[in-house]
């Protein structure tokens, strides 16, 4: 029996007697006891003795405040807040266990326990309107939606924005993914700031657009993450300081506008459900990326057969300008011989996919192609290689031509659609990556979203979808410097807590700082070629691409390792790091273990106890950066040692460096 207190008690002590005759709220815990939610409901100052008043909520950890009281509720067009001016009617407590499987993700099984509580509320009166808070608390996390059950007092739903706010009890620091505005692709840096810096800029009042994940630390009691999950029927979250002046710790939820009304943000019918508003607590920053809460409140997968989604490496031709076999580049290049031979390049490194990127359809018909590549050749072409080809897709034409398209690309036989430039998050916005995901399982084909927004968990509800950018990825070296070690080590810690990430890694023409310099083809990336390996293991993604060209991968010994790593993942830790200096991440896949380290500028030797490994003994083969790597990135030492759960592995990473290991097991004749 679990034993529950009232958030009401004290402020029945202080408020008019009516207020005392509420059914109390319970307070809501984590399974384990350290994470508890409040809920309480707040006169207005001078307001009538009526018992209504703000509802709020407060968040503590290991019994400390990291949310102080934050107003809860809605507000709709043309009507007052709902949740400003209300009481409570009923207020139930639960519990459950979320049990399930992830086909492709950090972890193949997930159990989760939580505790719940669901809160009703009503505005005094007969004729007063009534708003539910549906309310979780998982040992990672707290979360929570609310539900506008239909009601003689609301006929349709017009919601503007909420009234949420996370009012933090410190001026945490904060790592920001500062966005221009509602129409982005959620390509940017994730900033280190405070939450204070988003106000005062430059000394003057101002407000910044923070797009999801976003990652706080409150020193000495917790790092956290403000994320979503189950958009489906709404629109995306952003956050903005709500004082535009340097003494505020409080964020604001927008959300984004429709494209067809920008002064509503969700239109409908009741009964109606918001998405989660998710707060994910944990004492490091890499226990925050293994929680699978996002996933946890997402609907359940809705495909009844799952056995031709395939996750897997990918040959690409974009990235270094379709570079043939001869050395040739070029637009000229983009023929239908050109990619044969990246089809050869994935069938002998036993990849099962080959991405033909942008160009091979007539422009706004996606049903046509423009005579440079022959699909249906190709794809009959890669079958006989035991490969399946991918094919890039714009985003509005797939929109208006999807019953007509998807049917055609399963005929040529077409795996999966690489669908870019979305660039929207609104309500109809997200409801095309539903309808996508949807009519694309219909014709078993996989999807890979791009220029888009960040994961919610939908890859749970549609295991067919299968990665996202929604990231400053590797492609910036063509046009500019942005993509850099830095950066790299924050998305383990800030995008990746959204989901899987298609940074598009695997660059060999590996450089110094000092030596980088943008180009289309062939690009450089700057940092080493271990490095490079590493992000193969460090960051999430079911269908990675290797995305050089592949004569850069002839002869080199450290190609192997993006052979032989898997793409998918039982069980993950996160040993180390700091975000933007360093992290390392090890993976089981089966009985094999991987490994990936990585760091910013700064050289790193790290001391990596290996006591998640199983019983028994294994080969660790490492790829590590070179004595030299800090002049010759390109240069990595692979070697092998024995290694049981005993042992502490010697990472010696250069500057801009990683290390790549696999590890398996070693069959004593037992």
């Amino acid at each position: 029996m679990k034993t529950f207190t009232s958030a009401l008690l004290v402020a029945c002590l202080s408020a008019a007697s009516v207020l005392c005759a509420q059914q109390a709220i319970p307070t809501l815990s984590s399974p384990n006891g350290q994470l508890q939610m409040s809920f309480a409901i707040t006169p207005a100052k001078g307001a009538p003795a009526n018992g209504g008043g703000q509802l709020t909520y407060a968040v503590t950890y290991h019994g400390k405040a990291i949310l102080e009281a934050s107003p809860m509720g809605l507000l709709l067009d043309d009507e007052t807040p709902l949740g400003k001016d209300v009481t409570v009617k009923e207020a139930k407590a639960g519990s459950g266990v979320d049990d399930y499987d992830l086909p492709h993700s950090k972890f193949s099984h997930v159990k989760d326990a939580y505790n719940s509580v669901t809160i009703t509320v009503a505005e005094p009166g007969n004729s007063g309107r009534t708003l539910i808070v549906e309310a979780r608390a998982y040992d990672a996390g707290v979360a929570f939606r609310y539900v506008v059950p239909q009601q003689a007092a609301l006929s349709t739903l017009r919601v503007r924005g909420e009234a949420t706010k996370f009012n933090f009890a410190e001026d945490d620091p904060i790592w920001a993914l500062e966005l221009p505005n509602y129409r982005s692709s959620y390509e940017a840096e994730y900033l280190p700031l405070t939450i204070s810096a988003l106000g005062n800029q430059g000394g003057v009042t101002s407000h910044i657009l923070v797009g999801m994940p976003l990652l706080l630390h409150q020193p000495g009691v917790a790092w956290m993450s403000l994320m979503e999950s189950d958009l489906e029927g709404n629109s995306s979250m952003y956050v903005t300081n709500s004082d535009g002046g340097w003494i505020g710790h409080e964020l604001n939820v927008l959300l984004s506008p429709r494209w067809d009304d920008d002064k509503v943000a969700v239109t409908g019918t009741l009964p109606h459900h918001s998405a989660w508003r998710v707060l994910s607590v944990a004492d490091t920053p890499g226990a925050l990326a293994e929680s699978n809460v996002v996933t946890d409140l997402s609907p359940a997968n809705r495909l009844t057969d799952t056995s031709w989604i395939k996750p897997g490496k990918a040959s690409w031709n974009w990235w270094s300008d379709n570079i043939d076999n001869e050395g040739r580049s070029g637009n000229d290049n983009f023929t239908t011989a050109t990619m044969k031979e990246y089809v050869d390049f994935a069938a002998q490194s036993g990849f099962p996919y080959f991405f033909l990127d942008a160009g091979w359809s007539k422009q706004h018909d996606i049903t046509q192609m423009n005579g440079r590549v022959d699909i249906p050749a190709l794809v009959k072409y890669a079958a006989k290689k035991n490969v399946k080809v991918w094919i890039w897709l714009y985003s509005t034409e797939s929109k208006d031509q999807m019953k007509e398209a998807f049917p055609l690309y399963e005929k040529w036989g077409v795996a999966g659609l690489k669908i870019d430039f979305v660039n929207r998050d609104d309500q109809e916005g997200i409801q095309w990556f539903y309808d996508t995901a949807r009519e694309a399982a219909k014709y078993h084909l996989m999807v890979d979203f791009h220029g888009c927004h960040t994961p919610w968990g939908i890859l749970r509800t549609y295991p067919n979808v299968m990665s996202y950018e929604g990231i400053l990825g590797m492609e910036q070296n063509k046009a500019g410097r942005r993509d850099t070690v830095v950066e790299r080590a924050r998305y383990p810690f800030t995008r990746m807590l959204a989901g899987p990430l298609d940074y598009t890694a695997g660059g060999f023409e590996n450089v110094t700082e000092d030596q980088f310099k943008q180009q289309n083809t062939a690009p450089m990336v700057m940092g080493t070629r271990a490095e490079q390996l590493a992000l193969y293991v460090v960051y999430e993604n079911p269908v990675p691409m290797v995305s050089d060209a592949p004569i850069h991968y002839k002869g080199q010994a450290s190609f192997q390792f993006l052979k032989d790593v898997p793409v998918v993942w039982d069980e993950t830790h996160f040993l180390n790091g700091y975000p933007g200096q360093y992290a390392t991440v090890a993976r089981r896949s089966g009985t094999e273990w991987d490994l990936g380290s990585i760091t910013d500028w700064t050289p790193r030797t790290l001391e990596v106890p290996l006591k998640f490994l199983g019983p028994g003994s294994y080969t660790a083969e490492i790829y590590a950066d070179g004595p030299n790597a800090d002049t010759d990135p390109k240069e990595v030492i692979i070697s092998k040692q024995t290694v049981t759960a005993d042992s502490v592995l010697t990472l010696k990473l250069a500057p801009g460096g990683g290390a790549a290991v696999r590890m398996t097991p070693i069959d004593n004749g037992q």
